[in-house]
């Protein structure tokens, strides 16, 4: 199973994209607090639809405390700041995708606690800033699920 962790997310419709995300490709959906909203937010359950109860969603109050209980086998920051690319990398089953808060990233001490090879960088053209949370975490978790073969796909 991968994992996508949200460190501290802010709009409630991109956590519930993530969610929608992760219940169809049968993913856990980590969130670290503090959250930027509710999770009994309108616009949270409107993107989510009726997928919140088809996806697992764990929250932490700390990343540590996320990384001490869900025994992720590897875990990868998505983040403007790496020069490795997301495609550089082979994933497998257990890996987990970090991403931090919409409006300012991954703070630098989170991203310092990680090797280089684990910050990860979605191809953009030059001059773009970055992609949305939600589209950012679909593109990392279909490519982590497609190299581990689609498991559990019809």
């Amino acid at each position: 199973m991968l994992h996508v962790i949200l460190y501290q997310p802010e709009i409630p419709p991109n956590t519930g994209n993530v969610i929608r995300l992760c219940a169809n490709v049968g993913a856990t959906l980590h969130l670290i607090h503090p959250l930027g909203f509710s999770m009994d937010a309108r616009q949270l359950r409107r993107a989510g639809l009726d997928y919140h109860e088809l996806a697992n969603v764990v929250e932490h109050r700390s990343l540590a405390a996320c990384r001490e209980s869900a025994g992720m086998r590897r875990m990868f920051a998505l983040t403007t700041r790496a020069t490795l690319s997301l495609y550089a990398q082979r994933f497998a089953d257990g890996d987990a995708f970090l991403l931090g808060p919409e409006t300012r990233g991954l703070p630098q001490d989170v991203l310092d606690g990680l090797p280089e090879e684990a910050r990860l960088r979605i191809p953009l053209r030059p001059g773009n800033r970055s992609l949305n949370l939600s589209n950012a975490a679909a593109v990392a978790l279909y490519e982590a699920w497609r190299q581990i073969g689609f498991g559990g796909a019809v």
